[in-house]
């Protein structure tokens, strides 16, 4: 944050309240001076006028150089939870600085600016300040720039200049504690993540399959091909993990946003302030009590795969997730694509917001084999007419018949996928992400959608 003097025309420099009353009171005593002929008039308002234009350059003659450091502890925020930053400030010109007022900029979302006063920091010295910030928001979020206050010392003339230095800091969505549920998918096995591999016996007990177009010619079972008639070739023993994909509903025409505070569940210091943070906190929650079980996960959203076709670990489920942002997709063709070109990977758990059953009857097509696959749907109509009455930005509750409707096409979107064999359950603003799994728990055949 380097500081030079320069014309008073190109500075941010501005005068006080104190500054602005006595420059009026200047221009008064001088024209009083003219009008009446009064020397001493004209003598006293000279004085005046000179005090804010000496101040000024006094002001706009302080040199100053500052570099920052900010170190966040812990690094990664978790969302309704606080954190330390410390900023380190270094004088790097070679004088001592002067009274140098110092705030930091932040987010909304992360709290109110801090503020410090720094005297006479010596040239090449170091102080170290400390602020707290609260996550009360998921995102990734900047801290600073630093803002520098340079006030003379009649309190007349205001210099104010920003710095460029600038840090990010993560705050990844909560992670609720989850029961154990069975699951099972397509080909690949089920989430409940047990190691297996495909053992090697013997020749007479070697594993085998049908051989595929661009299958190595090598690997060959000759004596299988014989018995069987048809080309086989043969499974090499190697690691087998049971898999799963999430895929996360962000389509911003899908969900109650508003970013109000809501009453949640009882006893949660922070609720989700919108359906679309319930969504990405279940899809946390899901993704670390999957992968925690053993399961390779694969991340969907309405756009696709965001991890490029890698899968996700435990840290690196918690960094996309941060960055989930409110899509303008109007559809879930991107996850249905997605979907069809990783068909064998595991069981699906789906986290939808308002869905119609031409949606829900594109993902069903998607899958393939057999298995029990999942989906939450978010109950939208609760969650808007929650927002309505916690007085937030959402003030206008949804007309009876856009109510009616989406409650219509909800309906019968969880049919059509209770049809099909899935496991179904409604969220609204008052369930937990553990409750709503734990409905998932019970038998297919007999589970009902919760009202």
């Amino acid at each position: 944050m380097p500081g030079r003097p320069g014309r008073l025309a190109d500075l941010t420099s501005s005068l006080t309240l104190r500054g602005g009353c006595l420059v009026a009171a200047g221009a008064t005593l001088a024209l009083l001076g003219v009008l009446l002929g009064e020397r001493s008039l004209l003598q006293v308002a000279v004085f005046v006028l000179a005090l804010p234009l000496l101040a000024a350059v006094g002001v706009v003659r302080a040199r100053f150089r500052l570099s920052t450091r900010r170190t966040v502890t812990p690094a990664r925020l978790t969302r309704g939870q606080d954190a330390v930053v410390l900023l380190e400030i270094t004088n790097t010109d070679r004088r001592a600085g002067g009274l140098w007022a110092l705030s930091e900029q932040l987010p909304p979302d992360l709290g109110d600016r801090p503020r410090f006063l720094v005297e006479r920091l010596p040239a090449g010295a170091t102080t170290a300040l400390r602020y707290r910030v609260h996550g009360t928001r998921r995102g990734r979020l900047p801290l600073g720039p630093l803002r520098l206050r340079l006030v003379d010392p009649f309190g007349l003339v205001l210099r104010t200049t920003s710095g460029v230095d600038t840090a990010t800091m993560t705050v990844v969505p909560r992670v609720r504690p989850l029961e154990a549920i069975t699951l099972s998918g397509a080909p690949g096995g089920g989430a409940a993540g047990a190691r297996r591999s495909l053992a090697v016996h013997g020749e007479d007990d070697v594993s085998t399959r049908e051989y595929r177009r661009g299958d190595d010619l090598r690997k060959v079972h000759w004596r299988a091909t014989a018995r069987t008639g048809e080309l086989m070739v043969r499974l090499e023993e190697r690691p087998w993990r049971s898999s799963a994909t999430l895929l996360v509903d962000t389509r911003q025409r899908a969900h109650a946003l508003g970013g109000a505070v809501l009453d949640g569940p009882h006893g949660d210091p922070a609720p989700p302030p919108d359906s679309l943070e319930w969504v990405v906190e279940a899809a946390a929650s899901i993704g670390d009590h999957l992968l925690g079980r053993g399961a390779a996960l694969r991340l969907l959203t309405d756009l696709g795969e965001p991890t490029g076709g890698a899968g996700v670990d435990r840290a690196g489920l918690g960094e996309q997730l941060a960055g989930v942002s409110a899509s303008r997709a109007t559809d879930l063709d991107g996850a249905v694509q997605a979907l069809r070109r990783g068909a064998d990977q595991g069981p699906l758990v789906c986290l939808l917001g308002a869905v119609g059953p031409d949606e829900v009857a594109a993902l069903v097509r998607a899958r393939s084999g057999p298995g029990t696959d999942v989906a939450v749907l978010v109950d939208v109509p609760a969650w808007h007419e929650a927002m309505v009455g916690s007085g937030g930005p959402r003030k206008h509750a949804l007309a009876p018949s856009v109510r009616a409707q989406l409650a219509d096409r909800q309906d019968r979107a969880a049919s059509a996928l209770t049809a099909a064999g899935w496991r179904v359950a409604l969220a609204g603003p008052h369930d937990a992400v553990e409750t709503v799994w734990a409905r998932l728990s019970g038998p297919v055949a007999s589970r009902a959608v919760p009202a």
